[in-house]
């Protein structure tokens, strides 16, 4: 069965799909990226779930694939496949000017006009110059590695999930930080992470399929709540008919007090409203830069809303595609998609009714005594959202066209089967996960973290969202008046901000998504040890 919105929900994009009882599909969240230090490593090496990850899934590569074993086959829109030393000159030669790209940011070096900030510019124009000067080369030879220029930005865009390069940042680029190690695929899939850590909390306490209208927030401080939004204790999930409860029972008298006024109340699409002290909000950028102006009351603040348009978010989308049989060679872990005729382009953007060029390729599943014969491809950007819009028919005879005219074979079969995300369209999501868009920056990743309402402690203390590991409490200290518990007093952290994208240097990552949690509850762990000690 597909779980996507449970998992997003989770902020892990896990969305695990078993078919025919014998593999499970990643629709979201494939690999983890790093394991020392790695969170989501340690959690899953402790529960056993890499004993059957084989050691060709344990990839290390920059690009994660399925599998380490074999060569990546680069294929042209003739039907040619692309000289193996040619694609190792350009793979050097890329992968130099990738890591003169981390340098704006770590070294503090300049950005020239010329770039104008941008990763895709900046990246296109020097392996293009490099290319150009090479006196060994042969024309030929030249035009096809200016050809490969694209596929290479077309395979960066995926792993950042922007529409282009072009839009991420260049002197943002080098703060997102890379953790050390190997990536693991779990064979019996990434969902099986959301449920350990969901072990412990009592079933009742957890609702899914509650969508949430609006967070009113600031409610003890005077601002007018509205008769739509006045807590009703029958509604509370604390207390509904599950473990511990009667279904007729009455909610406890703390929850019927009406002089009570709770900081924030959460108002739901069905009606009900749930009041809380402290609400986390975990929901994607693509979300907030979709619903901020509806999804708050009172609305946030300024300098909020300018780092949710600054930041980016886009959407990168998976086609499985079963066949009863490989075409492939045993030794191919992926087949890349080259078009000769974008040696000279300077845009990834394309029309829609021509959507399938942002295909960059498709990576071969593997092991496929676990998978069968099944392959991957991936798109990115406004094209992912064209693809989305299409029925899984012209999706299955668009994608195996493409791979009859790459590999040169008429004979290749319609696939059995056809699998597919749809992050973008997705109510839930609106995009897949979040980048450093030019004109952005770290900052802004921490303005989106910053705890509501803004206090003295959370304006001077910005710098913690990026900083906190597993186990350790921020520093975070509360002004004595604003932890004051008596009614009417400004409560401080009444809506807190975690996710991938509000983690300054491991966005985009489940490993990121978790410890912003962690870090948010940190911070309120450390409020009410502080508000005890004040007490005692």
């Amino acid at each position: 069965m597909g779980t996507q919105g449970l998992e997003g929900r989770a902020c892990f994009w896990a969305s695990s799909l078993r078919i025919s009882g014998h593999a499970t599909f990643e629709l979201g969240a494939t690999w983890i990226h790093g394991s020392h230090g790695n969170p989501i490593y340690h959690l899953a090496e402790a529960n056993g779930l890499l004993e059957e990850t084989t050691d060709g899934e344990r990839s290390v590569g920059r690009i994660s694939l399925y599998s380490k074993n074999g060569v990546a086959c680069y294929l042209t829109n003739r039907g040619c496949r692309v000289p193996k030393d040619v694609v190792e000159e350009f793979s050097d030669l890329y992968n130099e000017v990738y890591n003169l790209t981390q340098e704006f940011f770590r070294h503090g070096k300049p950005v020239n006009a010329e770039s104008q900030n941008s990763v895709g510019v900046f990246t296109r124009e020097e392996v293009r110059n490099r290319i150009r000067n090479d006196p060994d080369d042969p024309e030929a030879t030249k035009r096809l590695k200016l050809a490969m220029i694209q596929q290479y930005l077309k395979v960066e865009s995926c792993e950042s999930s922007s529409h282009s390069m072009d839009e991420v940042s260049l002197s943002a680029f080098g703060e997102w930080t890379e953790i050390p190690g190997a990536h693991h695929i779990i064979p019996s899939g990434f969902m099986r992470v959301v449920e350990l850590l969901a072990e412990g909390i009592p079933a009742h306490v957890i609702q899914l399929g509650k969508p949430v209208r609006c967070v009113h927030w600031d409610q003890a401080s005077g601002c007018p709540r509205g008769p739509e939004i006045e807590p009703r204790g029958e509604g509370d999930h604390n207390h509904d008919a599950g473990e511990g409860s009667q279904g007729g029972e009455e909610p406890r008298g703390d929850r019927q007090d009406e002089d009570e006024q709770w900081p924030v109340v959460v108002e739901c699409e069905d009606c009900e409203v749930i009041p809380a002290d402290h609400v986390i909000v975990t929901v994607s950028l693509g979300v907030l830069k979709r619903q901020y102006t509806s999804f708050f009351r009172p609305s946030l603040p300024a300098e909020k809303v300018a780092a949710i348009h600054r930041l980016g978010i886009g959407t990168t989308d998976k086609i499985f595609l079963e066949f009863e049989e490989p075409f492939w060679g045993p030794e191919c872990n992926s087949l890349q998609f080259v078009w000769e005729d974008e040696a000279e382009s300077r845009t990834l953007t394309y029309p829609p009714e021509l959507w399938y060029r942002k295909i960059c390729g498709f990576d071969v599943l593997y092991p496929p005594e676990r998978y069968g014969h099944v392959l991957s491809g991936w798109i990115c950007g406004e094209e992912a959202l064209v693809m989305e819009k299409c029925d899984d028919e012209a999706v299955a005879e668009i994608c195996t066209e493409m791979l009859r005219q790459f590999t040169g074979n008429p004979n290749i079969p319609k696939p059995r089967r056809i699998l597919r995300s749809a992050w973008g369209s997705n109510p839930y999501f609106r995009g897949s996960y979040s980048y450093t868009q030019v004109g952005s920056s770290g900052a802004d990743v921490e303005k989106l973290a910053k705890p509501l309402p803004y206090t003295e402690s959370s304006k001077t203390a910005q710098g913690s969202s990026s900083e906190q590991l597993p186990g350790h409490l921020l520093s975070s200290k509360c002004p004595e008046q604003s932890l004051e518990p008596n009614r009417g007093s400004i409560k401080p952290m009444q809506v807190l901000f975690s996710g991938e994208a509000t983690h300054r240097k491991y966005y985009s990552t489940t490993h990121g998504a978790l410890l912003s949690g962690q870090r948010e509850a940190a911070r309120l762990i450390e409020m009410y040890r502080d508000l005890f000690q004040q007490g005692t």
